[in-house]
């Protein structure tokens, strides 16, 4: 790991442990992958384990790594075979598992997570309901305070995820926030998460390589 890299990741480490995140930094995705299922996973040894919208948790094949384990009850919101009402009631269902797993818009330097959702499912269980999360993020992710990490998911984040999502919205055409009315748009539910509370249940995994939006 370059020294930039390593002083940045390891300050951004330092402060989300003072607001009682569990922190890590892993080398790159596959080392972020043996850490999940080396450490983390052992440790947490969840009965139910589901996860929230997140292109860096498909894009490191950690869900395709876990969705099919036989040692805990998995609820795949992810399921491509599924109708639309049932995997919006696995959503629900999701919120009370013992570990989920999802990515961030942003976390910034003095140790906060921020979100923004469509349907909240994510940001939910990020706030309460599942007993542990872990959140893994790209270096591309870290900003220096709650103002870039607002302009950062309305710059980049929300317009790619509709890209992605083939939505109909202006950022769709424009690549920029129009602060829409679209009912497809994806921009409804923000969380500042800035501590973990109970202290612990968070788990953040900094990942030193460019990953999701």
């Amino acid at each position: 790991m370059d020294r930039f890299w390593f002083t940045r990741l390891a300050l951004v480490k330092a402060a989300l442990e003072g607001n009682g995140f569990i922190a890590h930094i892993a080398e790159d995705g596959d080392a972020a992958c043996r850490l999940m299922e080396d450490l983390i996973l052992p440790a947490a040894a969840p009965a139910s384990m589901s996860w929230g919208g997140s292109t860096t948790v498909v894009s490191l094949g950690l869900y395709n790594r876990l969705k099919d384990r036989q040692d805990v009850q998995i609820i795949d919101t992810f399921d491509k075979t599924a109708s639309r009402e049932e995997i919006l009631e696995r959503r629900r269902h999701a919120l009370l598992v013992d570990l989920f797993i999802t990515g961030s818009n942003a976390v910034t330097e003095d140790g906060s997570l921020v979100n923004l959702d469509m349907i909240g499912n994510r940001v939910a269980a990020l706030a309460y309901g599942p007993r542990q999360v872990v959140v893994l993020v790209g270096r591309n992710k870290i900003v220096s305070g709650l103002s870039q990490a607002m302009e950062r998911i309305k710059t980049i984040a929300a317009p790619a995820n509709t890209m992605r999502l083939d939505k109909k919205t202006p950022c769709a055409v424009t690549g920029r926030c129009q602060d829409c009315k679209s009912q497809d748009r994806i921009c409804n539910v923000w969380t500042i998460t800035e501590k973990s509370f109970p202290k612990g249940r968070i788990t953040v995994v900094l990942i030193n390589q460019e990953l999701g939006f």
